[in-house]
């Protein structure tokens, strides 16, 4: 990477051709690794610190001011960031499609290898916890995403023998047995599938539940309110298969299970008004800056230790700050 971003490079573009420099090497070079193994945490702070060094313009020879917290630059865009992607998360998302792609890929080689290999649990959809500390590295390291996975993931019922009744999350917000705990504790079919729950006999079929005792009276209500969240729901011919939450495709991106994971951020920033098309990107950079306030003008340069006299080189009449010097200034309304 450094060799890539070359020291010399940056010499001659602007901040805004770094920022596509770093976008276009840093983001892409790395895919294929990340989409496999996980980085160690202190290779991608190092891959990180490249990508600070090199857009504002510092490095080991010298040492240039960062002026927007890095937090804030890998934030998306319309958010007050400029879109770079954290290693670390997106190394996360990348993993993370590999127990989708078993949950949802059918005959695959891959799959079958690695099913014999470490055996499958809940009726195939993933496989057991691998243990031991040889052989197993890159499966252990991808398993720990799965838990985020498993909660953005939901079934879709055809058959219904894969899918667990009470415990699977395929009917509503959550698993039944969480939302209607005193039900579950009277279920003599904790264990059973949709397949199992489901009678076809009933006319154009039913729900065949069957509790430990007769209901109370006030207990009326919780079943009642358990049909009718089932009556949009029946088996079908197809087979069981799962979905994903996040998004209006239903399948796993890399892209929306980045923004799943990336802090949540609830800043108002005119993104439409920086980030426009035919606006050179150096320019919209620096206006960029300027709307976080952050540019190097004189009141901040103070604040950062230097002993400047503070006024308006412009109209010499105010202290120098972000908004005389690009708003209020008279000399600069007028151009």
């Amino acid at each position: 990477m450094r060799k890539k971003l070359a020291c010399w490079k940056r010499q001659y573009i602007s901040k805004g051709g770094r920022l596509t420099l770093i976008k276009s090497t840093l983001a892409s070079s790395p895919i294929y690794q990340l989409s496999l193994f996980r980085m160690p945490k202190l290779v991608a702070k190092r891959l990180e610190k490249i990508q600070r060094d090199f857009l504002w313009g510092g490095g080991s020879l010298e040492k240039k001011i960062h002026l927007i917290n890095w937090e804030v630059v890998c934030t998306q865009k319309a958010k007050g960031g400029l879109g770079i992607r954290k290693i670390e998360t997106l190394n996360k998302a990348l993993l993370g499609k590999w127990i989708w792609r078993f949950a949802s890929d059918r005959d695959i080689l891959w799959k079958k290898v690695i099913g014999t290999k470490y055996g499958k649990e809940g009726f195939g959809w993933r496989t057991k916890e691998t243990r031991g500390t040889y052989g197993v590295g890159v499966w252990k390291e991808i398993l720990k995403e799965a838990n985020w996975c498993w909660e953005n993931m939901m079934f879709k019922v055809g058959k219904g023998n894969r899918v667990s009744f009470w415990t699977d999350h395929w009917c509503g917000n959550t698993a039944l047995s969480l939302m209607f705990p005193q039900l579950f504790a009277l279920s003599v079919q904790r264990n059973a599938t949709v397949k199992d729950v489901w009678d076809s006999s009933l006319g154009q079929g039913g729900w065949n539940l069957i509790f430990s005792r007769d209901f109370n009276d006030w207990e009326l209500d919780l079943i009642g309110d358990l049909l009718i969240l089932l009556r949009d729901f029946r088996t079908s011919s197809k087979e069981d298969s799962v979905f994903w939450k996040e998004g209006n495709h239903g399948t796993f991106r890399v892209k929306d299970a980045f923004r799943l994971l990336d802090a949540p951020n609830d800043t108002a920033f005119p993104v439409k008004c920086i980030w426009v098309d035919k606006v050179p990107t150096k320019v919209a950079f620096f206006a960029w800056e300027a709307s976080w306030g952050k540019i190097l003008t004189l009141d901040r340069l103070q604040k950062r230790g230097w002993q400047l006299a503070n006024y308006c080189f412009l109209c010499g009449c105010i202290e120098e700050n972000v908004n005389h010097i690009l708003v209020h200034c008279t000399v600069v309304r007028t151009l």
